[in-house]
């Protein structure tokens, strides 16, 4: 082999492992922690950043353990997956593309999960059918996309959420959010990088008390202070 031929051979060779390691994602606390997932090649797959998992599962810190949870743009499962690490009774995962849908769920059957069920479906969908209640829900619906509105309204009208539940919204830094439902009100909002990401805390009015129209704070950048 030439020494030209050889030096194309390892830079090929290196490429595949920079692409190899940028399809992992890691586990970072619970029952899973320090496990690696790789996840399918495909540009709508975009798994949350493990710095905004980290802060994400901070924030629902004492609301995880036991809770029912609903990763409605499963993509890879990351936010799904580190809930039930983190010890949530019941996760929904809902993907639409069949390739990550069975990875989702080869990683599930490995790791020997409970509690999980992996749905093959629109999203959307998923939400006019039969609802079931949960406690968390993670909204990450691919950016540009119209889907964040509707789903939250499906949520909303169509009683899939219990009556205190938390949701996460994850949506471009540069879009602006949304009008949501009236009981979603922000309870915590950041951004890194591209991504701006968002807790919402679902609360029932008092009868016959007008819900405020849902309002949102400009995401705090991860290079200020917490």
């Amino acid at each position: 082999m030439s020494v030209t031929s050889e030096k194309s051979r390892r830079r090929g060779h290196s490429a595949h492992a920079r692409a190899d390691r940028a399809r992992q994602l890691r586990i970072i606390a619970g029952a899973w922690r320090g496990r690696r997932l790789r996840f399918p090649a495909s540009d709508a797959i975009r798994p949350t950043p493990d710095r905004v998992r980290e802060t994400l599962f901070n924030w629902l810190a004492g609301r995880i353990a036991g809770a029912r949870c609903l990763d409605l743009f499963a993509g890879s499962g990351a936010l799904g997956l580190e809930a039930l690490s983190r010890g949530a009774a019941q996760v929904c995962f809902v993907e639409q593309d069949g390739v990550a849908a069975r990875a989702l769920d080869a990683v599930l059957v490995e790791w020997g999960a409970r509690g999980a069920q992996v749905v093959r479906t629109e999203a959307l969908q998923f939400l006019r059918g039969a609802p079931q209640t949960f406690d968390i829900v993670f909204l990450d619906p691919p950016f540009g996309s119209e889907l964040l509105a509707t789903a939250a309204r499906l949520l909303e009208s169509h009683a899939w959420l219990a009556s205190e539940a938390m949701i996460y919204v994850e949506c471009s830094a540069r879009e602006t959010l949304p009008s949501l439902p009236p009981p979603w009100t922000v309870v915590r909002a950041k951004a890194a990088g591209e991504v701006g990401y968002h807790l919402l805390s679902r609360s029932a009015l008092p009868s016959g008390q007008k819900a405020p129209q849902a309002t949102f704070c400009n995401p705090i950048r991860e290079s200020d202070a917490e």
